[in-house]
């Protein structure tokens, strides 16, 4: 799923449990669980602590691959007393000092080409309703970092930031939290992402002539096990099951084209195109992740084309070679992608529907045959909803049912199935839906609630086959915009057979909290 992380600006402005790879790997045992992947869906980050102007724009796509969305701006040092001064350590000091103490100097309303931004950001992590594999067409670049402010290059258009984000859970299960995600690893505390970014946006704003982008993430931290993507640095997650990792989640180019309302190429490896999660922490309203998210395709390598025809009408189209796998391993195979984005002429809603990854759907690494929906719906200025469901499956998925003589030996970091007794093979289908519902209290408080249930009707995805569902209440509380704690208080139950825990309990109980601190 998208997305990136910003630090929005107040005027318009990151599986299984060790299943490699939001994959396929067997829950019982997290020896062997290897898990993988995860989405940083374009999330913006005010940085300013003044009360924000009506948004422009802060983060429309969510995904790490879009940080493109601007984000809530200390301008430059030239607003009299609040201008920073001295060395770079000062002038660092002095950002937070002033970003906690809410009297950064907000910086001027930049100018956004397209429909009004629904939501504030902060307290939520986008503006815009987010789409994946493209910068926000239209918003202008406006985010500002303390790094950046504090080297005297808030103005340069290639950029470095990035955040620390850490985390402490308590779970009534004791071996692993597994569906769980990110924090499988029970009633501990951890470095989830250290996250780096350097970027350059292409300019969207103006639809006159050609601009170019890139974008570079390094990525460390226990969350790598949910973004590894097989031929990328993966032997430590496949080979070795370490614990914390690398993983070098985004690397692309952005083509910008004056076509129609804009038109952007993205050639590289992106982050799996729909959805409203992101693998980066800050892209997203909670913690956790939905169990939808947790085993859907993470990244994608290949060229992927997000045209604009209008305010309200999106078209993508590309090809890659295949979910949560370099182009060079033998498990990529030429793989469409196709998604259609609409809103209403209010913005009040927002329709996504994508066909991602679509081949012959034969039995690799992490081949799944993606068809997700995504809805964004807002009530009115302080409540916005968010829905989302899809359709996966798998053809010719080894069985492991233990049901069949001579069995196929599944591929390292692919599950197997559990398949009727004498097939050696079969086709392994799930679906999902998620519901978020999202309430904002002030522009550094909000909370919310999300439902979900997951069917893996052939146990491919989480190693035990069933239904799930998990129901969360979260808070996100912010210290200026540089500093989120997000509390959550999660119920997990698998219906058909004891899915959590190893396969030993059918319930658990999660609460946990991570704090994200951004430079």
């Amino acid at each position: 799923m998208r997305d990136e992380l910003k630090v929005p600006q107040k005027a318009p402005q990151a599986a299984a449990v060790v299943v490699p790879h939001r994959s396929t790997a067997p829950a019982a045992d997290l020896g062997q669980l290897a898990i993988e992947e995860a989405a940083m869906g374009p999330t913006a980050f005010a940085l300013d602590g003044s009360a924000l102007a009506t948004p422009s724009s802060s983060s429309g796509n969510p995904d790490p691959q879009d940080a493109e969305h601007p984000a809530n701006g200390q301008s430059s040092g030239t607003h009299g007393n609040y201008a920073l001064r001295g060395n770079f350590f000062h002038r660092l000091a002095q950002f937070y000092n002033q970003d906690w103490a809410g009297t950064n100097p907000t910086a001027p309303p930049s100018a956004k080409r397209g429909l009004t931004a629904p939501e504030d950001s902060p307290p939520f992590p986008f503006s815009d309703w987010t789409y994946g594999g493209a910068p926000d067409i239209g918003a202008p670049d406006g985010n500002t970092y303390p790094l950046m402010s504090a080297l005297g290059l808030e103005n340069s258009r290639t950029k470095v930031y990035g955040w620390f984000a850490s985390s402490i859970n308590f779970s009534t299960s004791a071996k692993n939290s597994f569906p769980v995600s990110y924090d499988i690893f029970p009633n501990k505390i951890e470095l989830n992402q250290a996250v780096v970014y350097i970027e350059r946006l292409p300019d969207t704003v103006q639809n006159t002539h050609f601009d170019w982008g890139y974008h570079v993430t390094g990525f460390y931290g226990i969350d790598y096990r949910f973004t590894t993507a097989k031929g990328y640095f993966s032997e430590q997650l496949l080979q070795s099951n370490k614990q914390y990792g690398f993983d070098p989640v985004l690397e692309y180019f952005d083509l910008y084209f004056p076509v129609k309302d804009g038109l952007n190429i993205r050639i590289g490896r992106f982050l799996s195109v729909p959805g409203i999660e992101a693998q980066l922490a800050p892209n997203n309203y909670n913690m956790t992740h939905s169990l939808l998210y947790t085993i859907d395709p993470f990244t994608d390598t290949g060229i992927y084309a997000s045209l604009k025809l209008n305010k309200q009408w999106m078209v993508q189209f590309g090809v890659s070679g295949g979910h949560d796998v370099a182009l060079w391993t033998n498990d990529a195979k030429a793989s469409g992608i196709f998604c259609l984005n609409y809103s209403t002429a209010s913005n009040n809603d927002n329709f996504y529907g994508c066909a991602n990854g679509i081949n012959d759907g034969k039995y690799a690494y992490n081949n799944l045959q993606d068809y997700d929906f995504t809805w964004y719906h807002k009530f009115n200025s302080k409540w916005h909803m968010a829905t989302e469901t899809w359709y996966m499956y798998e053809r010719d998925v080894p069985n492991v049912a233990g049901n069949v003589a001579n069995p196929i030996t599944p591929e390292l970091g692919a599950n197997g199935a559990f398949c009727a007794a004498g097939q050696l093979r079969c086709t392994a289908p799930e679906y999902a839906i998620v519901n978020y519902i999202n309430r904002e209290v002030t522009s550094k408080f909000m909370f919310g609630f999300r439902s979900d249930l997951l069917n893996d009707k052939k146990g491919q995805r989480t190693g035990i086959a069933g239904k799930y569902t998990e129901n969360t209440f979260y808070l996100t509380r912010y210290i200026g915009t540089t500093v989120m704690l997000r509390p959550e208080l999660r119920f997990d139950h698998s219906w058909d057979r004891e899915g959590y825990n190893n396969g030993n309990a059918r319930n658990q109980l999660f609460f946990g909290m991570d704090l994200i601190y951004k430079f």
